[in-house]
């Protein structure tokens, strides 16, 4: 298989346009499928990568999601657990005998010797809400989330105490029903034991058949710092467990990291706005500014304008791939008090005045307004006397 620097496009590798609807890309990967499947192509090596190749492709772009995050940032997208995970070409026969009919990949070309095949459980999601200093520094922390485990009763059989399932007569236990189609082979589900080979008279009455129940489960995960909002982690072998005896699917942990009353994240940068008065920003000052570390001091020089932004290096997020540390970015604020002392109002009344400044003329408090009524009226009341 190509490596991650080297892998094609996947639109280029299915041969489809980036603006392809879901029929368009299931169409061109049923025929890419059909042409470099293992039992036309024996022996063949160039055709079993072709063949993974494929899948691979087609296992992101008919997945929206996937597709989004693919479209977006490209193969780094997809990487960390979010994409195609095939070990083997039975993981592809697992994966997407479903989608498309067991006709293509049982015995199609075969004659049913990965009628039997083990497919993999399902997968699992919980979702785990992170602090930003905990983000940045990363933390262990305890999942809940649910998934199906073995009935207890029955054994996983689904059939009540005293009974055991019995063998499929529609398909002999098979699982699969063959139609034959000139030169092809035509397989599919059996319609009578849904691809189990066996059915159950008698049902336990814990599972109701099923032969698994539904149970929580707890477990510890390890978070690397860095992370950001909708990080996947994946706990391989956590998911469901498989129907047909194979592995078992993974969980994925969905990360959320809630917003700080500080800093505001952008990437591996961290941004926090700081207040500055006037003759802090004209004269220069020495300020203490907030980072994930505690306090620092950072130098203003004099002429500073509002929104000029300085830079901390180092002092952001981490990132989760060992890549460095983004920087914090503190952005001053030019801070304009609403009410100011007798005295203050008469230094900047005098700067206002030196810088010829036209600004609004005192404005006399109440009080100050009550007084001179009260004092025009008195005078008014002694002249008449």
């Amino acid at each position: 298989m190509p490596t991650m620097a080297s892998k094609r496009d996947y639109y280029e590798v299915l041969g489809v346009e980036r603006s392809a609807d879901q029929k368009v890309i299931a169409e061109a990967y049923r025929r890419l499928a059909l042409q470099y499947h293992p039992d036309r192509n024996p022996g063949d090596e160039e055709a079993v990568i072709r063949f993974k190749e494929a899948a691979e492709a087609f296992e992101v772009l008919h997945d929206s999601e996937k597709r989004s995050r693919y479209d977006r940032y490209g193969q780094a997208g997809i990487d960390g657990g979010a994409g195609p995970h095939f070990g083997d070409v039975n993981d592809i026969f697992a994966a997407f005998g479903d989608i498309f009919g067991d006709s293509m990949f049982g015995d199609l070309f075969g004659g049913g010797r990965r009628g039997s095949r083990q497919r993999r459980g399902g997968d699992v999601r919980c979702h785990i809400m992170l602090e930003l200093l905990e983000a940045a520094r990363g933390a262990t922390k305890t999942i809940e989330f649910e998934r199906h485990e073995k009935c207890e009763a029955c054994k996983a059989t689904g059939a009540a105490k005293g009974h055991k399932p019995e063998t499929c007569r529609y398909c002999g236990g098979r699982g699969q029903v063959v139609q034959a189609s000139g030169v092809f082979r035509m397989q599919t589900t059996c319609p009578a034991c849904q691809g189990a080979g066996s059915v159950i008279k008698h049902p336990c009455p814990e599972c109701e058949g099923v032969g698994y129940r539904l149970q929580r489960v707890r477990r510890e995960v390890r978070i690397p710092a860095g992370v950001d909002n909708d990080t996947r982690l994946r706990l391989d072998g956590e998911g469901e467990p498989s129907p047909t005896g194979g592995p078992r699917g993974d969980c994925y942990c969905i990360i959320g990291v809630r917003e700080h009353s500080l800093f505001q994240r952008e990437g591996q940068h961290l941004i926090v706005r700081v207040p500055l008065s006037y003759p802090q920003a004209a004269l220069g000052a020495q300020i203490e500014v907030p980072t994930l570390d505690g306090r620092e001091e950072l130098t203003i020089p004099p002429g500073t304008q509002p929104g000029e932004v300085f830079k901390l290096r180092g002092r952001g997020m981490p990132d989760p791939h060992h890549r460095g540390v983004g920087d914090l970015l503190v952005q001053v604020q030019l801070e304009v008090p609403k009410r100011v002392t007798p005295r203050q109002e008469e230094l900047l009344r005098e700067l206002a005045d030196e810088e010829h400044a036209n600004v609004s003329p005192h404005r006399k408090s109440f009080l100050e307004r009550l007084r001179d009524y009260f004092s025009a009226a008195d005078e008014a009341e002694t002249t008449e006397d």
